[in-house]
Formats: structure tokens, C-alpha cells, sequence
């Protein structure tokens, strides 16, 4: 392929920022006595939580691809830490559910938030039409990096 082909170009950007906020979360993994599949985890607790989707150990395993023990482990970690808890299910008493706690929020907010911030104010450099390009053609890529 060309290097100089604008597809090529935009890979690297990605490429490249993906580096370098896989380099930030393994920096705010090693400041508060984390694994990184620990910080994944979170990520993935908090989606949930935002989409409104019931978070428990399978589908978190899933998403990380661990099984069973690994997953018990990383939910023991954060557990233990203060960043989660285990819930009954009220509507199936059988199942657990997976919330994350307040501190563990606030902990992310005060690392990744002037990140957040910033890229919320460069999304605020482009007009609506744009930012609604932008918008399309990131969850495009992410749904071709999930198919991969």
C-alpha cells in the first residue's frame, strides 16, 4: 500500500494514539496498584453501566477474554480494593452483579479527565455535520477492529 495514501496515513494516526493511551493507562495501572486487565476491566464495568447493560462476571470475562478463575481474580483484585462491588441481581437472586464504586470513578476522573476534557474541547473545534463524520467513522473502525 502507498504511505502516502490517506487511508494509510489515518492507520497511523490510530496506530498511534492507541499507543500512546495504552501508555497512559498502563501509567495510571502502575500509580494506584493495578494490573492492566484491571483498568480494562473498569472500562468495561463503566460501558456497561453508561449503555445500561447489567454488568456480571461471564459477560466481563467475555469482554476480557479470561475465564472463569482469571476473571474471579481480577473482580477479587478490584473488589478488594475498593473499586467494585458484587451485587445480588433483585430480579434473579441467582445472578451477581458487577458495580463499580464512587472512589474508583473519581480515581479515573482525576487521571484521565483533563484528557477527556481536552479531546471534548478539540470535538468542539468541528461544526455538528463534522462531528457527526467523525462520530460515524470512529464506530466504524471499532466495529472492524471487533470483527478482527
Amino acid at each position: 500500500m502507498d504511505e502516502q495514501d490517506a487511508g494509510m496515513r489515518v492507520v497511523h494516526l490510530l496506530r498511534a494514539i492507541a499507543v500512546e493511551l495504552d501508555r497512559m493507562g498502563e501509567r495510571f495501572a502502575a500509580g494506584h496498584a493495578l494490573h492492566p486487565t484491571d483498568v480494562r476491566a473498569l472500562i468495561c464495568l463503566l460501558d456497561a453501566d453508561r449503555a445500561g447493560t447489567p454488568a456480571t462476571p461471564g459477560t466481563l470475562g467475555a469482554q476480557l477474554g479470561l475465564n472463569s478463575a482469571g476473571t474471579t481474580a481480577v473482580v477479587d483484585r478490584l473488589e478488594r480494593l475498593g473499586h467494585v462491588r458484587r451485587e445480588r441481581d433483585t430480579r434473579d437472586r441467582r445472578r451477581v452483579l458487577l458495580k463499580v464504586e464512587e472512589n474508583a470513578i473519581a480515581l479515573g476522573w482525576g487521571f484521565f479527565g483533563p484528557l477527556i476534557r481536552e479531546i471534548v474541547t478539540v470535538m468542539g473545534r468541528f461544526d455538528a455535520a463534522e462531528q457527526a463524520t467523525i462520530e460515524r467513522f470512529l464506530g466504524d473502525v471499532h466495529e472492524a477492529v471487533t470483527r478482527s
